[in-house]
């Protein structure tokens, strides 16, 4: 598949400022925002209600087909957000950007958000574990996987213009054979 701008997964624990990530590199950079939870809702993909995590789960099935026709099929140009890395396959994505963040301070936005005992726990013991960081590395090609901090407003805007380096490089880089792909006589390249 050839696409004509980048893939980008933003994908973290709750709280970790994927949304607020997300946003900035879709308006920097020209592309568009899913939010994954908010497109499931939008197409009725969602499962179950869970009481326990007071969220309903996902219909995978029906939303990895409809997400087929915007991400795989697409043109690019697509910045994903959603918590849960090994949901989407690895064709879709150009860069997988994993946002951490430090468990006080990840605490205190959670806190915040009226998340509250079970919920509460097992977001910040995630992040500890670096859960969503050990997913994505096993899920997608670890060149492709970054690992970025996300505590300060700073950070932020780090992270989009390192992002943006990145996708300049893409750019030039398209068209371009790396080293051990086919060319189009049929030598390898060393």
């Amino acid at each position: 598949m050839s696409r004509s701008k980048p893939n980008i997964l933003v994908t973290g624990t709750p709280g970790v400022g994927k949304s607020k990530l997300a946003d900035v590199l879709a308006q920097k950079l020209g592309m568009k925002v899913i939010n994954v939870g908010q497109f499931a809702k939008e197409n009725n993909c969602l499962g179950d209600w869970d009481p326990e995590y007071e969220s309903h789960e996902l219909d995978e099935d029906p939303l990895l087909d409809l997400l087929e026709e915007k991400v795989g099929k697409g043109e690019g140009g697509l910045v994903l957000e959603h918590h849960v890395p090994d949901l989407f396959p690895e064709r879709w994505f150009d860069l997988v950007l994993v946002l951490r963040c430090n468990n006080t301070v990840l605490y205190d936005r959670l806190k915040e958000r009226g998340y509250v005992g079970k919920k509460l726990e097992e977001n910040c013991q995630a992040e500890i574990f670096q859960t969503v960081l050990d997913e994505a590395k096993e899920s997608y090609r670890e060149e492709i996987v970054v690992e970025l901090q996300s505590e300060v407003e700073e950070q932020v805007d780090s992270n989009m213009n390192r992002v943006s380096m990145w996708v300049d490089k893409w750019k030039q880089d398209r068209g371009r054979v790396r080293p051990g792909k086919r060319r189009a006589e049929g030598a390898l390249e060393k």
